[in-house]
């Protein structure tokens, strides 16, 4: 089982930037894709961005030409660069890990943006 361990979450005002960080357990060339999901209590899990191991991305509709998911295998790390933020980007984020058939989830991190 791959342990996941996210941080960089926070509260940051509208118009701002975070970035998230993610490390894996294990090495990630051995993980098929890595990426972000969020949570919020009215809007339910949503994609926010997932990049395969060969670098192939796929972005939710509402962060496109916002985030930015990036990957660096050899620490083991998945980025998500998250500017110009919104009140709605204000959820519980989570990483995910995609490999032998399974799934891994961290422990999620918030981000709040305030207007």
């Amino acid at each position: 089982q791959v342990q996941l361990v996210e941080s960089g979450g926070g509260l940051v005002q509208a118009g701002g930037s975070l970035r998230l960080s993610c490390v894996a357990s294990r090495s990630a060339f051995s993980i098929d894709t890595m990426g972000w999901y969020r949570q919020d209590p009215e809007k339910g899990r949503e994609l926010v961005a997932l990049m395969t191991r060969g670098g192939k991305t796929n972005y939710g509709d509402s962060v496109k030409d916002r985030f930015t998911i990036s990957r660096d295998n050899a620490k083991n790390t998945v980025y998500l660069q998250m500017n110009s933020l919104k009140p709605e980007d204000t959820a519980v984020y989570y990483c995910v890990a995609y490999y032998s058939l399974t799934s891994s989830w961290g422990q999620g991190t918030q981000v709040t943006v305030s207007s």
